[in-house]
């Protein structure tokens, strides 16, 4: 099973991490961090086959706007998932999850790819019933 890996977008902070990371993670997701949005559009150059972007609308070296379409010029069937305060959708964002509650950005990310994630949730099903039983 190959697990989907995002991009996550947010601004650097001293001795924190991404709360969207962790959620992200926990989930048993893939993350790939960037800290600006010029860092975020270098990391997708990089890595054009992650399978979404998460972009946190606190990030303010770029405007989001911006950062969306510099991410589509690369590659136009990224999905860009902007999580935050909803300021107005943003043009070419697939997704816009308007406040920082983990479920909604999960479910936000499930329904990009329910075929992956479902077997990620069976394969954490049977590991649990391989523990119980074992």
């Amino acid at each position: 099973m190959v697990r989907p890996c995002y991009i996550v977008v947010d601004p650097e902070h001293s001795g924190s991490i991404s709360t969207r990371k962790l959620v992200i993670e926990s989930a048993k997701l893939n993350v790939i961090t960037a800290y600006s949005a010029a860092e975020a559009i270098e990391t997708v150059k990089k890595y054009p086959a992650v399978d979404g972007v998460v972009c946190n609308t606190e990030v303010r070296d770029l405007p989001l706007r911006e950062l969306v379409r510099a991410i589509k010029e690369i590659n136009p069937r990224l999905p860009v998932i902007v999580v935050g305060p909803e300021y107005g959708r943003v043009q070419g964002a697939e997704i816009h999850v308007p406040s920082f509650e983990p479920k909604q950005l999960l479910d936000a990310l499930q329904s990009l790819l329910p075929e992956k994630i479902s077997a990620i949730i069976e394969h954490e099903d049977e590991l649990r019933e391989d523990e119980v039983s074992g």
